[in-house]
């Protein structure tokens, strides 16, 4: 970001850059400078209405996550259908040694069997037309692996997972995070969400209440996750954490706070 407005003690305040209250929304100004700029712009309409526009953009991108992935179009479908079985019938042709064949009349080409290529195409791939969404999603992840990287187990081609940034015993550090952990449903090492949700409910917390955002956190050197909850106030989030050990009927809550406004 260039934007010349930014930064604590300068010129930062109404009229707001909108950079500057995106990048504090984000969460990537560090903890001493969003500190400073969160009172002020809660106490702004003009600024607290952009950071309300920011949260929403940001709650109905991570919507689209749930939401069903829509289906391939027919015709390119058909089209995809076509070239595989074309591909088939041609491998097909090509394995018999033409000593194997019936003899052709001369100027006619040997007549393929296009149902049963495609059957035995179908078998041998495991694809059929309803599959390949999946497909092209699996070869698109494989395209956006970080060459040359490895995971701590020394997998070649993958990219190791980021560190947890890390946060005081009671919560301190955490607001700066909040930009950044927006929509983010990333369980850590609580792996998954049946997990998280033995954790709220031994902390006496609604499971059934959404989360605005996870993701991991390590508090006061202690591995943990962090979750992120509306209170119903414009700009005000609950900020609750969790141990590694919490499950059923132990929470392991590491620290429960609000920040914003109050």
């Amino acid at each position: 970001m260039t934007d010349e407005s930014r930064g604590v003690g300068g010129t930062v305040g109404p009229p707001w850059s909108v950079d500057v209250l995106a990048d504090l929304h984000a969460g990537v100004l560090d903890e001493h400078e969003a500190a400073q700029l969160w009172p002020r712009v809660q106490a702004d309409p003009e600024a607290r209405a952009i950071i309300e526009a920011l949260e929403a953009t940001t709650a109905d991108l991570a919507a689209l996550a749930d939401e069903p992935a829509p289906p391939m179009p027919a015709e390119f479908t058909a089209r995809i259908d076509q070239a595989l079985a074309a591909e088939a019938a041609s491998r097909q042709a090509a394995s018999f040694p033409a000593s194997a064949e019936a003899p052709a009349e001369p100027g006619v080409a040997p007549v393929v069997d296009l149902a049963a290529a495609r059957r035995r195409r179908n078998k041998r791939l495991g694809w059929g037309a309803g599959t390949l969404t999946a497909a092209a999603a699996a070869i698109v992840a494989l395209a956006v692996t970080v060459p040359g990287t490895s995971t701590e187990s020394g997998t070649a081609g993958v990219a190791a997972p980021a560190p947890a940034p890390s946060v005081g015993s009671d919560g301190s550090g955490a607001e700066a995070l909040l930009g950044g952990a927006m929509g983010v449903r990333d369980f850590g090492p609580l792996q998954d969400e049946q997990r998280l949700d033995a954790c709220v409910s031994a902390a006496g917390l609604d499971p059934d209440v959404r989360p605005e955002g996870i993701r991991p956190v390590t508090v006061d050197g202690k591995p943990g996750v962090l979750v992120i909850y509306t209170t119903g106030q414009l700009a005000q989030f609950r900020l609750v954490a969790f141990g590694a050990d919490c499950g059923p009927g132990h929470a392991d809550k590491l620290f429960d706070k609000v920040v914003g406004k109050k």
